[in-house]
């Protein structure tokens, strides 16, 4: 296990950085978010909150990406299965691969329930979908978007998406889906790019779905830990999740694709593609940080300079989110916070009712708390790699600990750019004060 030193050892100079303060507290193994109870509550109540419609996103992507694959009309793809619904988490349960969370592996159960009825009462599941009384799997679906349009953000699995051995695993898929369908086929003959492309994006479903299979798990242990008083400290939170990184770092990131009982493996497992680096840094990175504006938020007029000319400019992700829904900066993750406000701890709950102006304002406020909490993940993800890539906290070589800090540093640059306003749509300073709500 990895541990990071509660003091700081440095044997640097003070860092003159614009936010010195933070590097100082990553360099003493603490996050960018300051360690305050309260910030605490927030972080771990919202991490309970995501990772039950988190437990409905991973496995309907998995059910988009394996079965409904390249259904022309999929008007159904969201009506989850009972064989979805009873798929066993890798990472739950008693038969897990490689036990995370000691909860039950198959949906959870307040995830059953919130299905079962939804903010009105019991009816037919169509009836539910119609007047949207579920979870917002279009959320979910935009994630993947993100990452399928940032492409390129390290890892093998993308490039491999463009090879020809990927070419051909799609190709048999595709003819054995469309089998006994003239029409499609032909399509396919006359425009076999657009299919691909298509094989493509479900491929990312299958990536995305892959990825949140685990974290699912470590939100809903880290929730049991706080209840138990075994997490007690931002620092705690933090140490869990860069121990979790790094202990499911190698799990598979695959896509398999299943047509009248047949198995087709389009990625395969055996191409070794891990779940870090070809799932988890280029969703922080497309997620996390870029993203893209939404239509009528920001102007799509390239000679304006309203956005950046250069795709890999574009930040507009949660670390940059004005959480009041009037796109003067980042965008919020609405859909989210909308799914997250049926599952929060009664903890939450009360603390909303004391700092909210009424409840109409509690999804800003959770809004709020969801980005402290992702600011913790990504110091997690930050530390993670440093872990990975350069030395312990506690080096007694002056020499690496620069390089630390030069890592630190070059990680929080990221949020001091002035180019297109990023400096000042950055929530990095804004989440050090409490009085940030």
């Amino acid at each position: 296990m990895v541990q990071t030193p509660e003091k700081s050892s440095t044997k640097l100079p003070p860092s003159t950085h614009e936010f010195a303060d933070v590097i100082h507290r990553l360099e003493a193994g603490g996050a960018m978010l300051p360690d305050t109870p309260e910030n605490l509550m927030q972080i771990i109540g919202l991490y309970k909150a995501y990772a039950v419609p988190m437990d409905f996103y991973w496995r309907d992507l998995l059910y988009i990406a394996e079965r409904v694959f390249l259904n022309p009309f999929p008007f159904f793809k969201y009506f989850l299965p009972k064989e979805y619904l009873e798929l066993h988490n890798h990472y739950a349960g008693d038969d897990a691969e490689l036990r995370v969370w000691r909860g039950e592996a198959t949906a959870h159960p307040e995830l059953l329930a919130f299905m079962e009825k939804g903010e009105t009462f019991k009816m037919p599941k169509l009836l539910h979908h119609l007047f949207h009384d579920r979870i917002n799997m279009e959320f979910a679906e935009a994630c993947m978007r993100a990452m399928l349009w940032h492409r390129g953000m390290g890892g093998q699995f993308d490039p491999y998406l463009d090879t020809e051995e990927y070419k051909a695993n799609a190709d048999r898929a595709i003819k054995a889906y469309f089998q006994g369908n003239p029409f499609m086929l032909g399509l396919y003959k006359l425009f076999p790019d657009m299919f691909i492309e298509q094989c493509r994006q479900m491929s990312y479903y299958a990536n995305l779905g892959l990825f949140w299979e685990i974290m699912a798990p470590v939100f809903f242990e880290m929730s049991d830990l706080y209840d138990e008083g075994k997490i007690a400290s931002v620092p705690d939170a933090m140490n869990f999740l860069v121990n979790g990184i790094l202990a499911v770092a190698n799990r598979p990131i695959y896509h398999n694709v299943y047509i009248r009982g047949k198995c087709y493996e389009i990625v395969p497992k055996s191409k070794g593609f891990v779940w870090l680096h070809e799932a988890a840094l280029p969703y922080v990175e497309a997620v996390f940080y870029r993203t893209a504006p939404f239509r009528g938020t920001k102007s799509y007029n390239a000679q304006a300079r309203q956005i950046p000319t250069d795709q890999k400019d574009f930040h507009y992700g949660i670390l940059y989110a004005d959480v009041f829904p009037v796109g003067t900066a980042g965008i919020p993750p609405t859909l989210l916070m909308q799914d997250m406000l049926h599952f929060l701890p009664p903890y939450l709950v009360e603390y909303y009712k004391q700092h909210c102006r009424g409840e109409e304002d509690m999804l800003i406020q959770l809004g709020i708390s969801f980005q402290r909490s992702m600011y913790c993940v990504t110091s997690a993800v930050i530390q993670a790699l440093r872990t990975a890539l350069l030395h312990p906290l506690d080096d007694p070589d002056p020499e690496h600990l620069q390089a630390n800090r030069d890592f630190f540093e070059t990680q929080l640059n990221r949020f001091t750019r002035p180019e297109y306003g990023i400096r000042n749509a950055a929530r990095l300073r804004d989440i050090q004060s409490q009085d940030y709500r």
